[in-house]
């Protein structure tokens, strides 16, 4: 036995081999898992600008296809309600159209109607009067030139001065049309020829033939003038007037059969005669 055996030992007591080997694991395995992090994160973070370059062109071209399809489409839409509202105005505006023709056709078909009754009418009226001339020719004496009712002087006077000049118009108007209110230059009525004919020579007579039997002096049948202005019917109710032009002949606007005519007295003896010139 040495005879240290039972010396106490001033040094310290070493640590136990598994402490100071699970201290030492311990501190490894925190700096290993430090280690570690600090590799994945520096591996993160170098990948993430690889994944970026990958990844991201892929996105955004898919992203653009799917906008331009949409782009695509939207303009279509546009495109066709465009069409659609171009179509519906042209077929508005066709039916608007379509409606004022109608309207245009209606009235033209109205205003050649109410033409055409007038026109038959005043075929009537003439009609009618000239059945009544004639039924009067029977029931009244005839006037000619050797006529006990008209005289020799009157029937061979010939026109001087306005008369003259009265005379000269009616007659250059012989056979041209009747129309009723007519007052020339290529129809008359029969008060539209006398009244025209006096304007010729500065007279203005009335337009009718009532007023035009009473525009002047009232004159006999049997001391007639040319110029003077026959009538028939009554004197202010006449229905009918002409012009007397001498040698037993007037000139007046008939009816729209004959048109203006030269006819003597016998003809259609008129009822009475003023003198205005």
């Amino acid at each position: 036995m040495s005879h240290t055996a039972h010396i106490r030992s001033h040094r310290k007591p070493r640590r136990s081999a598994s402490r100071v080997t699970m201290r030492a694991g311990v501190a490894g395995g925190v700096l290993g898992t430090l280690a570690v992090a600090g590799t994945s994160a520096s591996s993160a973070n170098a990948a993430e600008p690889v994944t970026q370059t990958l990844e991201l062109p892929t996105l955004t071209s898919d992203l653009a296809a799917q906008v331009a399809q949409s782009a695509d489409a939207t303009e279509q839409a546009a495109a066709n309600y465009r069409l659609s509202a171009e179509r519906d105005a042209a077929a508005a505006n066709a039916a608007k159209q379509a409606k004022a023709d109608l309207a245009d056709a209606k009235k033209k078909a109205e205003a050649r109607k109410k033409a055409e009754t007038a026109r038959k009418k005043a075929a009537e009226a003439a009609r009618q009067a000239a059945a009544d001339r004639a039924s009067r020719t029977t029931e009244r004496p005839t006037l000619s030139a050797t006529s006990s009712v008209g005289s020799t002087s009157a029937s061979v006077s010939t026109a001087t001065g306005s008369a003259a000049a009265v005379v000269s118009f009616v007659k250059a108007q012989v056979g041209k049309a009747y129309v009723s209110g007519a007052t020339g230059p290529s129809a008359f009525d029969c008060s539209g020829l006398v009244q025209t004919a006096f304007k010729q020579v500065g007279i203005s007579l009335p337009r009718v033939s009532q007023d035009q039997s009473t525009a002047g002096t009232q004159v006999s049948l049997s001391n007639l003038q040319p110029g003077d202005i026959l009538y028939w019917g009554g004197a202010g109710s006449a229905y009918h007037v002409g012009v007397y032009v001498g040698n037993g002949m007037f000139v007046g606007a008939q009816n729209p059969s004959t048109g203006v005519v030269e006819r003597p007295l016998s003809y259609d003896p008129p009822s009475g005669a003023v003198r205005v010139l």
